[in-house]
Parts: C-alpha cells; structure tokens; sequence
C-alpha cells in the first residue's frame, strides 16, 4: 500500500524549509549549549535544567525528523483533478444529511501543510479523517457517507469546494 501524496503550497514549502533548516542550524546549536551549561552546574542526576534541556533537545529532534520526512515526500502545487472535484487545500462547504440549513464548511488538508494562519477560524480536516476521505475525489453535488467515532453513519453533500488561496 501507498503512502498518500502530500500536497504543499509553495509558501508552506519554503515556511516549512526554512523551519528546517533552523532547527538543523541555530536551533541545534542553542540546545547543545544549554546542556553544556546545565552539565556545568554539577550532580546530573538532579539536575531539573539538564533534564529539561535533554527532553526540549528530543522534541526538537523529532520535529527535526517530521519536517524531514514530509519535505522529502512532498508535491509542490495544487493536487491533480478537475475544478469541480474535492481536493486537498479547498475550501469545502458540505451539509449535513440532506439538510441545507445544517451547512459547515472547512479545508480539507492541515493548517502547518497548507500555511494556514493558526488565528483563523475556520476547521481543518485531514485527507485521512473520516469526513475528509469521504469528501475527497467528490464533486460538488455529490452525497457521501462516513462513520463517525460514534459508529453513526452520516451522509454529507458537497455544496462547494475551491483552493484555498
């Protein structure tokens, strides 16, 4: 099996790249000497500072690996298909169980993939959740269903669906 394409904006690419680069770099270089400094004041065993500067230096590390492993993977651009179909970084406006009162809208994709600014106020659904595979490919006007955690089966029309940007 596959792993899915993932799909950035060329802004988000750079944003993510230079986050990468800076954490290789000054990011690295700033933990390394406060362990260095930490170590310095004595006894490591209780040493709250070094064991603190250790776990920062992990998560650093693994954000490190995540960047990594996403630019590597990554397309740059707008996913392939046609303008009325459902893609990765549109906007998508469903409703709800053949309700046009019950309307929501949201992006299908993720804020830090897509450069979405984190203040706005708008949902974000992964192309894997459940409601985002089931939209995913479709065209506006079309029902799909997915199972919520619940194990509730809900179907949702797709109202509209365009690039974000």
């Amino acid at each position: 099996m596959t792993e899915p394409t993932t799909w950035l904006t060329q802004d988000a690419f750079d944003r993510l790249s230079e986050e990468l680069a800076h954490l290789k770099g000054e990011g690295r270089r700033a933990i390394a000497a406060k362990i260095a400094h930490a170590r310095d004041e004595g006894d490591l065993s209780e040493n709250a500072g070094y064991h603190a500067a250790r776990e920062e230096q992990a998560h650093q590390e693994a954000r490190i690996r995540q960047l990594s492993a996403m630019l590597e993977d990554a397309q740059v651009g707008q996913a392939p298909g046609s303008e009325d179909e459902v893609l990765p970084g549109d906007r998508v406006t469903i409703y709800y169980d053949g309700d046009p009162d019950d309307e929501d809208s949201f992006v299908l994709g993720s804020r830090e993939m897509l450069g979405i600014d984190e203040n706005l106020d708008l949902e974000v659904f992964s192309p894997q959740s459940p409601l985002g595979a089931a939209v995913l490919g479709a065209k506006i006007g079309d029902t799909v269903s997915y199972t919520a955690p619940t194990g509730r089966t809900i179907e949702v029309t797709v109202v509209a669906s365009a690039p974000l940007s």
